[in-house]
């Protein structure tokens, strides 16, 4: 049985909330996670104040969303290029390719924002489950790439910090550049 499409109300109901994103982590770069507004981010996407918290009932709500929309979208597509058939190399090329593409076109701006400990700690800790498994991924394709002679044997977990730091641009996923 092939799995149903969703309907058109829920489709709508995500699209717009993609909206609320895009205009939220704009909202967020520009002034900061604490004086951002959410009557800001409603006039952005020009809708009602009150509207707005039907789609996430606070701005805290709005920053998770911003970070684990992001974050999931990259998760998925870095477990399909692990599971490909590329060498480490073309792996490691595309999960960059894609997080690139992903920060700048798909969802501008969507995870620019620093403020993201302002999370409550339950929201906080889904967000630094998903970071970490969205850095495994590159962990894996580099330990990969050593076994297949492609790359120098080094500390994996710090390239992999490395290269992360360097794609994020020290902005997009400020969750990276911070050392645990």
């Amino acid at each position: 049985m092939a799995a149903k499409r969703p309907n058109r109300r829920y489709r709508q109901f995500t699209e717009r909330r993609l909206e609320i994103l895009r205009s939220a982590a704009s909202a967020f770069t520009r002034s900061g996670f604490t004086r951002a507004t959410m009557g800001e981010i409603a006039d952005k996407v020009q809708m009602a104040k009150g509207n707005l918290y039907y789609y996430f009932p606070s701005k805290q709500d709005l920053l998770f969303f911003c970070q684990d929309e992001s974050l999931g979208r990259l998760i998925d597509e870095a477990s399909t290029i692990t599971k490909s058939k590329l060498d480490a190399d073309d792996q490691l090329r595309a999960m960059i390719v894609f997080h690139i593409r992903t920060i700048l076109e798909e969802l501008p701006e969507s995870t620019a924002h620093t403020d993201f400990r302002s999370l409550p700690p339950a929201l906080l800790r889904k967000v630094i489950k998903k970071r970490d498994r969205y850095e495994e991924a590159y962990r894996l394709v580099i330990e990969r790439g050593i076994k297949q002679g492609m790359f120098r044997k080094c500390n994996v977990k710090t390239a992999a910090w490395a290269i992360l730091g360097a794609i994020s641009l020290g902005r997009s996923l400020p969750i990276f550049s911070s050392m645990r």
